[in-house]
């Protein structure tokens, strides 16, 4: 049952990898499956803010990554106008008001890495005018912007290029995530930005290390910044034990991140992938498999946008109060966009 906090608050989610799904179809089917599969899902969790990341598998890169960036993009905009009555997507925190208001579930088109951009930072100009609000350069190894934490052994930074593409985002008004980014680029990050960053789907490292996760530093560094510090749910970030893996790995994560930044700092990714593995041919993300992570491990009852409300639930049995709650569960994120896509 949900709670009523759950069902007045605005919740926000800002990964779930569904686009990965609904553009798998034919185009004809994009906005008829998103009602179908995707909606009910969304509407059991009691979504307000859904932030749909377009990420592009290996099978596209390098030759056909920029032309699936584009129609994952295209994607997104034919699902909401083909479920204009139940989602829209937002440029502005003024838009995420409005679709608010209007009872509607407000979208934001973010990027998961840019690999189809490669070095040409003059396209995340493009981008931004497609509607993408938020990016991240960087998955789990190399790009030509900077290198992701599958690299922390190198050491290394932003190339030229990566700074160049951080001080464009950070003109265009679109929002930098620091998730999949490797240590030394987080470091370099925090180091040159001068508007509020964000990590839309990283766990703490001091209670699991993996290097997917944010330490005490970089959570700090981050909340400094102004910015939010999103928990990824993905059971193998949450312990090293992931197929006994359960809601209270993820409330210690979420509560050590809330102690360290601040309850203003912390938010929900919940990076759900379960389904849209199963649901494409050829798998996706088949590398995590060679790296000793099972994508398909989840904390039971939690493999989709359906379970958000045990989170709510399970925040509030731990003596949370309900104000802190809310800024958890969607308050922090709806906010700093507000903020930051003016």
């Amino acid at each position: 049952m949900t709670t009523p906090l759950h069902r007045r608050t605005v919740v926000a989610d800002t990964h779930n990898d569904l686009l990965m799904a609904v553009s798998a179809r034919p185009a004809d089917q994009w906005a008829s499956f998103f009602r179908e599969r995707w909606l009910p899902q969304l509407a059991d969790g009691g979504v307000g803010l859904q932030v749909l990341p377009v990420f592009i598998d290996d099978q596209y890169r390098p030759e056909g990554a920029l032309r699936q960036t584009l129609r994952m993009i295209e994607c997104a905009h034919v699902i909401a106008e083909g479920n204009a009555d139940r989602v829209r997507i937002c440029l502005t925190g003024a838009d995420i008001d409005r679709a608010l208001d209007d009872g509607l579930i407000a979208l934001v088109i973010a990027m998961e890495s840019m690999p189809g951009l490669d070095a040409d930072v003059e396209l995340v100009s493009t981008l931004h005018r497609l509607g993408v609000r938020i990016a991240s350069i960087a998955h789990w190894g190399r790009t030509p912007l900077a290198d992701g934490s599958g690299e922390d052994a190198t050491g290394s930074g932003l190339t030229s290029a990566g700074v160049a593409a951080l001080g464009e985002m950070e003109r265009l008004g679109i929002v930098f995530d620091v998730s999949h980014l490797g240590a030394s680029g987080v470091a370099h990050v925090l180091e040159l930005a001068t508007q509020p960053v964000m990590a839309t789907h990283s766990a703490a490292r001091a209670l699991r290390d993996h290097h997917r996760n944010l330490t005490d530093e970089q959570l700090r560094g981050v909340a400094a910044t102004g910015g939010v510090v999103c928990v990824n749910f993905f059971a193998p970030f949450l312990t090293d034990r992931p197929e006994q893996a359960r809601l209270d790995h993820l409330l210690d994560h979420i509560e050590h991140v809330a102690d360290v930044a601040g309850i203003d700092h912390v938010g929900l990714g919940p990076d759900f992938i379960r389904e849209v593995m199963d649901d494409l041919t050829p798998p996706c993300c088949e590398g995590l498999n060679a790296r000793g992570l099972d994508p398909r491990t989840a904390v039971p009852g939690l493999e989709g946008p359906a379970g958000l409300p045990m989170v709510t639930e399970g925040l509030l049995g731990r003596g949370l109060p309900e104000k802190d709650v809310a800024k958890i569960i969607g308050g922090n994120v709806h906010r700093f966009l507000g903020e930051r896509l003016a």
